[in-house]
């Protein structure tokens, strides 16, 4: 019974022992081994970082929306765009574009009556320059190849030449404001497809004249308590394909 027990004691310091070694590999178990039971396996995660570099988008699209109260502005006509957009830093990119859109217009003549005023629709140019920025939604990363974000900018668009009506109107240069929603496909790290949508906004200027009433039924173009300028919405979609450099 002596040895025994001498024995028995003898042993509880070893498991003791084996007990602390025990914890101490766990402990000491790598951090990535773990973190690698807890979510994705690295080559089985959604999200795929984005590679750094400017693009070079080319894109074709159709821009519509108002023609104004008076019936004059431009609208409805595809457009030829190019964009290029740089990376700030994180989720933000910086972007600069150019666009040529094939729109018509109406021509009105006051002198006219309501019946006969107006004429066409005649072919006109556009030519829509913006500089603007980009909210990326999912950063630096896209999220099962789509990365869509959020965005605003600021521009001019210049009307080309067009018969002008009677009264003098001519769309001549406007400021223009670009809110815009998106989306970036990359079906490989240089190539990506998108899709994006935007309203742009510039102001119409009427001429004097079109407050004056026809000689042949008293009519107007506009109402006598009617502003002479406006602001018209103008949807624009497009589609493109971009190329990282």
């Amino acid at each position: 019974m002596g040895g025994q027990a001498v024995r028995r004691l003898a042993s509880q310091p070893a498991r003791r022992g084996a007990l602390i070694c025990a914890a101490v590999l766990l402990t000491a178990y790598p951090p990535n081994r773990l973190s690698a039971q807890v979510g994705h396996e690295p080559g089985q995660s959604p999200y795929r970082d984005v590679r750094r570099g400017g693009v070079v988008v080319l894109g074709v699209g159709y821009l519509g929306g108002s023609r104004g109260r008076a019936g004059v502005g431009m609208s409805d006509g595809i457009t030829w765009n190019i964009r290029y957009d740089a990376s700030l830093g994180g989720a933000v990119t910086a972007s600069l574009g150019l666009a040529y859109a094939q729109t018509t217009r109406y021509l009105v003549d006051p002198a006219q009556g309501a019946a006969t005023r107006t004429q066409g629709p005649v072919d006109t140019d556009v030519i829509l320059a913006d500089i603007g920025l980009q909210l990326v939604l999912t950063g630096r990363k896209t999220w099962h190849g789509f990365a869509p974000y959020l965005g605003g900018g600021i521009g001019v668009a210049v009307g080309g030449s067009t018969p002008s009506d009677l009264a003098g109107y001519k769309f001549r240069t406007k400021i223009t404001l670009n809110p815009q929603a998106g989306v970036r496909w990359y079906p490989t790290a240089r190539l990506s497809v998108r899709a994006d949508f935007q309203t742009v906004y510039w102001k119409l200027s009427y001429p004097l004249a079109y407050k004056d009433p026809s000689p042949v039924d008293g009519t107007r173009v506009l109402p006598l308590d009617a502003s002479l300028t406006e602001w018209t919405a103008h949807p624009w979609i497009s589609v493109g394909v971009g190329w990282t450099f």
